[in-house]
């Protein structure tokens, strides 16, 4: 059976002072045929926009005041809306930041289209208590692995300087095609990528007739670094579709950060957290 087809409306509408006095859910009902429970809905799935004041932001209250010469955006796809996030699983708790083992298919970034399938919205919604959450670091929605969200603003300004200096210490996982165990000692990659330097340490761990568990530094943070090096020295990594591909496999992308080290900027306790053994990745003999 097919799927229905997705309904996908994108509509502006600018204030008058007649609407002043009206929710934004009866304004953009009686512009686009919605109804204002739709309208409500997708608002909290982040597809309804303000251009007020010259800043463009999302509309989740349906009581913002409004006035003359204000936009209303609406970006409407039900198929990005129907969408079911999949969950995060909470690691560790440190109330003004939390670290988060991020599933495959979840993103950290959203779109005008809407933002509820990304992994700080879902954490804002649902985690206890409530609170704002910042996004200080991204991982492809390929890749899984932990997130550290902070939940302050001050918070959130540490843990970027953290992130941006490479304070903290990022290690990833990959089963890659390929025997690895020819390089028994650690090797550096410096291809550069797009023309800018680049830097990844690779370790094996492990092998099976036909694939490697090998472990992976970042010393620099290009788009896909990890993805180009493996591919590009001949191992590429299981399920890469992107760069790998040549292998065909059911599998999905089988990168993983499996590891955060870092001085707590409230504690300055130096903290080690690691992906639980039961959410590694796990070396299978065929894949």
């Amino acid at each position: 059976m097919k799927e229905p087809r997705a309904t996908i409306l994108k509509h502006t509408h600018t204030i008058t002072p007649n609407e002043t006095n009206q929710k934004p859910s009866a304004i953009l009902a009686h512009e686009t045929g919605l109804s204002q429970q739709t309208l409500k809905s997708a608002m909290q799935k982040g597809a309804v926009w303000l251009y007020q004041e010259k800043r463009d932001q999302r509309l989740r209250r349906n009581n913002k005041k409004l006035h003359p010469g204000d936009q209303l955006q609406l970006f409407y796809n039900t198929a990005i809306l129907n969408q079911e996030p999949p969950e995060p699983s909470l690691i560790s708790d440190e109330k003004d930041y939390s670290i988060w083992y991020k599933p495959y298919g979840l993103f950290c970034q959203g779109s005008k289209w809407g933002d509820a399938c990304t992994i700080n919205r879902w954490v804002e919604v649902h985690s206890q208590p409530q609170r704002p959450c910042f996004l200080v670091h991204r991982l492809d929605q390929a890749t899984t692995g932990l997130m550290l969200l902070a939940h302050s603003k001050k918070t959130a300004q540490i843990f970027s300087h953290y992130f941006s200096t490479r304070t903290i210490k990022k290690h990833y996982q990959a089963i890659v095609k390929g025997d690895f165990s020819q390089h028994r000692k650690p090797i550096e990659i410096t291809t550069d990528i797009e023309g800018k330097k680049a830097s990844t340490i690779l370790t094996f761990v492990s092998c099976t007739a036909n694939n490697s568990l090998i472990d992976i530094k970042l010393n620099t943070g290009r788009k896909h670094q990890i993805r180009i090096h493996l591919s590009q020295l001949g191992f590429p990594i299981i399920g890469d579709r992107l760069y790998g591909q040549a292998i065909a496999s059911d599998k999905n992308l089988q990168l993983q950060a499996v590891k955060l080290v870092f001085e707590c900027p409230l504690t300055k306790e130096k903290k080690t957290v690691q992906v639980p053994e039961s959410l590694k990745l796990v070396l299978e003999e065929k894949i």
